[in-house]
C-alpha cells in the first residue's frame, strides 16, 4: 500500500491541476522549458553554421587544388602568368557580397534560359528559330542555326557548360554557310559573326573564330559599291549583292552602319585588315557630308553615298547606326584612332535633343521621328535602347553635360518602362503614339520578346547603382513568365491587350533579353563594362586598345592567351 501511495504521489507532478494551484512552480517549469528549448535551438544553429563553414572550406580547398594543378601544368612563363591572373581575379572577386535577392532572381532567369534552350534543343535543333506552339523549327535566316549561335555566349556566361559544349560540337561539325540563300548582311553580322566572335573571346576556342571568318568572307562583297556604302543583301553561296526592292535601290542606314564592331574585332583577331577597312570606309564616307545635327535619314544611296529623303528615327532602320558610333569608340579604348567616332556621336546627340518632347499630363519624355521639317509623335520600342546608350556615353562629357544626358537617359527609361506598365499584360507594344492630354497609346500592338528596355535598365543599374532599375527589370521578367512562357518554350503576343500568343521564339530572346536580365542581377564584375562592349545583339566583345595599325592590337601574340584567361574569369558566373 505504501508503494501505491508513493507511486500516486509521483504521478501528481504530471497533472496540470497540480501546477494551476501552485503558480510559482508553474512559472519555474515554463522558465525551465524555455531554457532547454533555447539550448537545443542554439545547438542546431551552431551545427548548421558549422556545416556551412565546412562546405565553404571544402569549396575553397577544391578551388585552390585546381589552381595548384594549373600551376603544375604550366609549361612556360606565359602559362604561369595566366594562372596568376586567375588567382588575382578570384581573390579580387571573392570579397564581393552577392545580394540574396539578386541570387534568387538570377536563378529564375537562368531557369528561363534552360527552359528556352531545352525547348529549342528538343524541337528545333540546328534550325534558326523555334515555333513553340507547333513544336517545329524554321529557317528564318537561311538555316544558319541562328538561335544556337546567338545563344552561345549566354550559355557560357550562365555557366551552362554541357549545353555550351553540345552547341560547340554542332558549330564545329554541322554549321555550313554554303547556302543558296539571300541573307541580310546586317542580321547575319550581328547574330552570327557577333555570336561567334563573342564565343571566341569568352572561350578561346578557335573553331568559333574560323567560322566567323568564313561567314564574314562571304559577306564582304556587299561593300563593293562605288561609294563603299554596302548593299544590304547577299547570296551566301554565289555573292550577287543587292538591295531589297522596297527601298527603291537604297541601302538602309542601320543595316549599313552596324557592322563596324564585328568586322573591326575580326581584323584584330585575325591580323587581316580587310574587314576593318571595308566597314570603316562607310563611316569615312558618311562623315564627308555629316549634317550639323548628326541626324541621317534611313535611306542612303550606295552608288553616290548621298542621303535620300526619308524618315529620321532612333527606331527601326536608324537605331544601331548611332549606337555603333559610340561603341566603336569604346571598343578602341577611346584612343585618338577612334576619336572621330565619338565626335560624330556627340554631334548626333545634339540632334537627338531636338527630337525630345514630353507628354501631357504626365510629362513622359519621348523621342520623336522626323520627316523633312516635320516631327511625328511616335516612338518605337526599338528606340528604348537609347536610354542605355545615353547613360553609357555620358561619362565622356564634361560634368554638367554628363549629368544632363544621364538625367535624360533616366527620363526616357521611365517612359519605356511605362510602355510595359500601361498595358493589361504588362508587356510593351511595338510602338507608341503620343497625343496632347492622353500621354501614350499603343500603335502596333504585338510584342515579340524584344530586349531594348531591359538593355537600358541593365546599363542604368550598372552605371548608377540604383536598384530601382532592377525592380523594373524584375517586373518585366515576371510579365514574360506570366504571358509568354508555355510548356514548349517562349512565345510573343499578337496583342498586348488581349494576351493572344503567337508561334515564334525569337533568337534574340536568348541572345539579348535573357542575357541582359541575368546580368541585371549579377555583380558588376561579370562582363565588366571596363573590359567588354556589347554589340547590338548583346554579344560581348573584348575591348582592345586601337592604334593606327591592326597588327599593334596585342591580340596575336602571347598576350592573347592571358587576355583570354581574364576573359574567361570575368565572362562567367558560377553560383555555389
Amino acid at each position: 500500500m505504501a508503494r501505491s501511495r508513493s507511486s500516486a504521489s509521483r504521478w501528481r507532478y504530471v497533472n496540470p491541476a497540480y501546477y494551476l494551484k501552485r503558480p510559482k512552480r508553474l512559472a519555474l517549469l515554463l522558465i525551465l522549458f524555455v531554457c532547454v528549448t533555447l539550448v537545443v535551438w542554439d545547438r542546431q544553429t551552431l551545427v548548421r553554421e558549422h556545416e556551412e563553414e565546412v562546405s565553404k572550406l571544402n569549396d575553397e580547398v577544391t578551388r585552390l587544388h585546381s589552381m595548384l594543378e594549373d600551376i603544375k601544368a604550366a609549361q612556360s612563363g606565359a602559362g604561369k602568368a595566366n594562372v596568376i591572373a586567375k588567382v588575382s581575379d578570384a581573390s579580387r572577386n571573392s570579397d564581393v557580397l552577392d545580394d540574396p535577392i539578386d541570387v534568387q532572381r538570377r536563378e529564375k532567369v537562368k531557369d528561363a534560359m534552360i527552359h528556352a534552350w531545352s525547348s529549342y534543343e528538343k524541337y528545333a535543333w540546328g534550325h534558326d528559330e523555334l515555333q513553340p506552339q507547333s513544336k517545329n523549327g524554321v529557317d528564318s535566316f537561311g538555316g544558319l542555326g541562328a538561335t544556337l549561335v546567338d545563344a552561345l555566349d549566354t550559355l557560357y556566361i550562365m555557366g551552362l557548360d554541357e549545353q555550351f559544349q553540345r552547341a560547340r560540337e554542332w558549330v564545329a561539325e554541322s554549321l555550313d554557310f554554303n547556302k543558296n540563300y539571300d541573307a541580310s548582311v546586317f542580321e547575319t553580322t550581328i547574330r552570327v559573326v557577333g555570336g561567334l566572335l563573342s564565343a571566341y573571346d569568352l572561350s578561346g576556342d578557335k573553331v568559333f573564330l574560323e567560322k566567323a571568318k568564313d561567314i564574314a568572307d562571304r559577306l564582304l562583297p556587299a561593300w563593293d559599291t562605288p561609294s563603299g556604302i554596302p548593299y544590304n543583301i547577299i547570296n551566301l553561296a554565289h555573292g550577287n549583292p543587292h538591295n531589297p526592292g522596297w527601298t527603291g535601290g537604297d541601302s538602309i542606314l542601320a543595316d549599313s552602319g552596324t557592322e563596324q564592331l564585328e568586322f573591326i574585332a575580326l581584323s584584330q583577331r585575325t591580323g587581316d585588315p580587310k574587314y576593318q577597312q571595308k566597314v570603316e570606309n562607310v563611316i569615312l564616307e558618311l562623315n564627308k557630308t555629316f549634317p550639323p545635327d548628326g541626324l541621317l535619314p534611313i535611306y542612303i544611296n550606295p552608288h553616290r553615298g548621298t542621303r535620300s529623303y526619308s524618315t529620321i528615327t532612333f527606331g527601326a532602320m536608324g537605331d544601331s547606326f548611332y549606337e555603333y558610333l559610340l561603341k566603336v569608340w569604346i571598343q578602341g579604348n577611346k584612343t585618338t584612332a577612334v576619336k572621330h567616332y565619338r565626335e560624330m556621336w556627340e554631334t548626333s546627340m545634339k540632334g537627338l535633343l531636338s527630337l525630345v518632347r514630353r507628354t501631357t499630363p504626365s510629362s513622359f519624355a519621348y523621342l520623336c521621328e522626323k520627316i523633312g521639317n516635320s516631327l511625328i509623335d511616335k516612338m518605337d520600342e526599338l528606340a528604348c535602347f537609347a536610354p542605355g546608350m545615353l547613360a553609357l556615353g555620358s561619362s565622356g562629357y564634361a560634368p554638367d553635360e554628363a549629368k544632363r544626358f544621364l538625367s535624360l537617359a533616366e527620363e526616357l527609361a521611365w517612359t519605356c518602362y511605362n510602355f510595359y506598365q500601361s498595358t493589361p499584360t504588362k508587356l510593351a507594344g511595338e510602338n507608341y503614339f503620343f497625343n496632347s492630354g492622353q500621354d501614350m497609346s499603343v500603335g502596333t500592338s504585338w510584342n515579340i520578346l524584344r530586349p531594348e528596355t531591359v538593355e537600358s535598365l541593365f546599363y542604368l543599374w550598372r552605371l548608377t547603382g540604383n536598384k530601382t532599375y532592377q525592380e523594373w527589370g524584375w517586373n518585366i521578367f515576371q510579365a514574360f513568365e506570366k504571358n509568354s512562357r508555355i510548356e514548349t518554350g517562349y512565345v510573343g503576343l499578337k496583342d498586348v491587350s488581349t494576351g493572344i500568343k503567337d508561334n515564334m521564339m525569337q533568337s534574340f530572346f536568348l541572345a539579348e533579353t535573357l542575357k541582359y536580365l541575368y546580368l541585371l542581377f549579377s555583380p558588376s564584375s561579370v562582363i565588366s563594362l571596363d573590359e567588354w562592349v556589347f554589340n547590338t545583339e548583346a554579344h560581348p566583345i573584348k575591348i582592345i586598345t586601337r592604334h593606327d595599325q591592326v597588327e599593334n592590337s596585342g591580340f596575336f601574340d602571347g598576350k592573347h592567351t592571358e587576355t583570354r584567361s581574364r576573359a574567361r574569369k570575368e565572362g562567367r558566373f558560377h553560383e555555389n
